[in-house]
């Protein structure tokens, strides 16, 4: 029953370095462990395991995302860290990077050093 369980997320990354300084000191993930297999931080209860793989071509769509209570703070912190939000034509709030969608869901979208796209939303 997978009820039971923590979700653990994975992405893939071409420099073990580069993805550590973005997840740890930029989006302020806990270091957990790097050996032979994966890179391995922690974030709000969540684990995310990064493993390395040379010829990897990011996914074209979000692949990781959080729910946050506050996206302007929280883009504006982004910001502050140096993270650079993507800037999608159909996106109402261009200074800022956040998509209202016709809900009122307010989405931003931002890339890790390998081009994996990441999320922040805020949902009503």
């Amino acid at each position: 029953m997978l009820s039971s369980g923590k979700l653990v997320a994975f992405l893939f990354t071409t420099d073990y370095d580069r993805a550590r300084d973005f997840f740890v000191n930029k989006l302020g993930c806990q270091f957990v462990s790097h050996d032979q297999f994966a890179l391995v931080v922690t974030l709000a209860g969540s684990t995310i395991r990064i493993t390395k793989i040379p010829d990897f071509t990011p996914a074209k769509g979000t692949v990781l995302g959080w729910e946050v209570k506050n996206i302007e703070a929280i883009v504006d912190w982004l910001t502050k860290q140096g993270v650079t939000l993507e800037k999608y034509p159909f996106v109402q709030d261009q200074e800022r990077g956040i998509w209202t969608t016709p809900d009122g869901t307010k989405v931003a979208w931002f890339k890790d050093p390998d081009g994996n796209v990441l999320s922040v939303s805020e949902h009503f």
